[in-house]
C-alpha cells in the first residue's frame, strides 16, 4: 500500500496545543482520509503527549475511529527534523504528503527546501507576534498556504492546489546574489527589507 503522510510540528521553543487539537480533530482526520492520507506523524512537543492520549482515551486505539489514518507522534527530536519532513516527499512506495508547521522561520525554511506543500499557522498567542506577517507574506507569495486554526481542513485541501504550482526556495530574483548575504539577504529581499 503507498503512504501519504502529513508532517505537523509546533516547534522547539513554544507550546501550540491549538495546533495540536486542531489536527487531531475527527473533522481533520477526515479530511485528510478523503484525500487518501495514511498517516499523521506529529511532533507535539513537550506537553502534547497528553493531547494524543485524550484522543487515545475519547476514540481508542487503532485505525477504525481515527478514519483509517495511523496516528503517531514524538516531543522532539535533537537531531532536528529533516528526516520527518522528508516523510511527505513522494518515494517509491509514498505518495507527496504535506507539511503542517507553526510558523517559526526555521520550521518554514526547512519545509521549503524539500519543495513539499506548506501549511503554516501561526501561533496567536505569541507576544509581539511576528508569525502572522511571516505566514501571510509567504502565503501571498505563492510559497505557502496560510491555514488557520478554525478551518485546518480548508488549507489542506487548498495545499492539494497549491502542489501543482510549488515554487523552488530559494528564490532567484535577481541572478546571483548581489549583496553577498546568502540566505540573509534572500529573506530580507522576499520580505521587502532593503538596505
Amino acid at each position: 500500500m503507498v503512504q501519504k503522510v502529513c508532517f505537523i510540528t509546533i516547534g522547539a521553543t513554544a507550546a501550540f496545543d491549538q495546533l495540536l487539537e486542531a489536527t487531531l480533530s475527527r473533522e481533520f482526520l477526515h479530511a485528510l482520509a478523503s484525500l487518501e492520507y495514511t498517516n499523521l506523524l506529529l511532533q507535539y512537543g513537550k506537553n502534547g503527549q497528553k493531547i494524543l492520549e485524550r484522543l487515545n482515551l475519547s476514540i481508542g486505539p487503532g485505525k477504525i475511529n481515527r478514519h483509517g489514518i495511523e496516528i503517531i507522534g514524538f516531543d522532539f527530536n535533537t537531531k532536528g527534523l529533516a528526516q520527518e519532513m522528508w516523510c511527505t516527499k513522494a518515494a517509491k512506495d509514498r505518495a507527496e504528503g504535506v507539511v503542517i508547521s507553526h510558523a517559526g522561520s526555521g520550521s518554514i525554511l526547512d519545509a521549503l527546501r524539500i519543495r513539499v506543500p506548506l501549511i503554516v499557522v501561526p501561533n496567536a498567542s505569541l507576544l509581539d507576534n511576528h508569525q502572522v506577517e511571516l505566514a501571510e507574506e509567504l502565503s501571498k507569495q505563492g510559497y505557502v498556504v496560510h491555514g488557520h486554526l478554525d478551518n485546518l481542513p480548508a488549507a489542506l485541501s487548498e495545499s492539494e492546489v497549491h502542489r501543482k504550482k510549488l515554487k523552488s526556495w530559494p528564490p532567484n530574483n535577481r541572478g546571483a546574489d548581489p549583496t553577498g548575504r546568502g540566505l540573509a539577504g534572500v529573506m530580507d529581499e522576499e520580505m521587502g527589507f532593503y538596505d
